[in-house]
């Protein structure tokens, strides 16, 4: 910020010892985020849990947030439901749940693909995509500049991460019984995730797809700004700790080349092509997405059934890439803007 702006903002992370709650206490303290104050909150029930930061948490029941300028909600969807709109009275709120994605009012911002969303809006509220949205719109948004987008066939492989620390904790457990001969117990997906796949992620809908297939076909059109692209999503749950990654089948309206979409990715904001016969030509979520700043891609190939489409592959650290990373590149944009 100018010498001339307004003073660093105080700040409050609710949700502070959840997974994306920590992560994003982490980037705030990696990039020097100035700040005033930084208020560690929670509800009643994780008061106790430690932080892997110095700070120590307060209940969110009894926060006072007239005292902030910021607030970031990391925490459980009814967490957002109870506080978020309250706190928006005085500060920016930026909200990781689902609550207000899908509500037309509330910016859905990406802060490497569609920050002008966030261009002459009041204080209030600002919701991020889901982990998996957020990948996606990264890579398909220099390409759908290119040529166009018309339609994107993806299967998402989603680490267990995306479920919250029990379901990590369930991975382990699981992992550690299985080889010592015992019974998973299959309680945080209702079923045994460890050495397994399951090809559902959140609730089914009555159509038979889920809710985050839903999301992701949601979330990526308004992200692009494109509601009449298509996306068919099937989202596969995987016994992976971190790093979500997804497979894209991408039809576009203008003829496109395999040269001409590497030209636009390796450009693209965000974002790290993997060169073909490189050490790195096919990025997996225990190797390139480990590093928390960009979304990969690899496997960039024509797709020999159809004209004018791409096949490739993505991978990205689904805590602090796509959430925590994205939601503290939102509050830069948003603290250093004139208003």
């Amino acid at each position: 910020m100018s010498a001339s702006a307004a003073p660093p903002p105080r700040i409050a992370v609710v949700g502070a010892s959840s997974l994306i709650g920590e992560a994003l206490i982490d980037e705030l303290n990696a990039r020097k985020f100035p700040r005033a104050e930084l208020h560690a909150l929670d509800e009643e029930r994780d008061l106790g849990r430690p932080l892997a930061s110095d700070a120590s948490a307060t209940d969110v029941a009894t926060f006072d947030f007239s005292r902030v300028e910021l607030a970031f909600f990391c925490g459980r969807a009814a967490l957002s439901v109870r506080y978020a709109e309250a706190a928006a009275a005085h500060a920016w709120v930026i909200d990781s749940s689902p609550t207000f994605r899908m509500q037309e009012r509330v910016p859905l911002v990406v802060a490497d693909v569609n920050a002008e969303a966030l261009e002459g809006a009041a204080r209030g509220l600002v919701a991020l995509p889901g982990s998996a949205s957020v990948a996606l719109a990264t890579a398909l948004a220099p390409l759908h500049a290119l040529a166009g987008l018309e339609r994107a066939e993806v299967a998402t492989y989603q680490a267990v991460s995306g479920s919250g620390r029990a379901a990590m904790d369930e991975l382990a457990g699981e992992t550690v019984a299985m080889l010592s001969g015992k019974k998973a117990r299959g309680r945080a997906f209702g079923r045994q995730i460890a050495f397994n796949v399951i090809p559902q992620v959140d609730a089914l809908e009555a159509d038979g797809g889920s809710r985050e297939e839903r999301r992701l076909w949601h979330e990526t059109r308004r992200i692009l700004g494109r509601p009449q692209i298509a996306i068919n999503a099937t989202a596969v749950r995987v016994p992976v700790f971190f790093g979500h990654s997804l497979a894209v089948h991408a039809t576009f309206e203008r003829p496109v080349t395999v040269s001409d979409a590497a030209r636009v990715l390796q450009c693209g904001k965000g974002l790290f092509l993997a060169a073909a016969g490189s050490a790195n030509e096919i990025p997996t979520p225990a190797t390139l997405a480990i590093s928390p700043d960009k979304v990969y891609v690899g496997r960039l190939r024509a797709d020999l059934t159809r004209d004018r489409a791409l096949n490739f592959w993505i991978v990205a650290d689904n805590v602090r890439k796509c959430a925590a990373h994205n939601a503290v590149s939102v509050a830069q944009i948003l603290v250093n803007s004139p208003r």
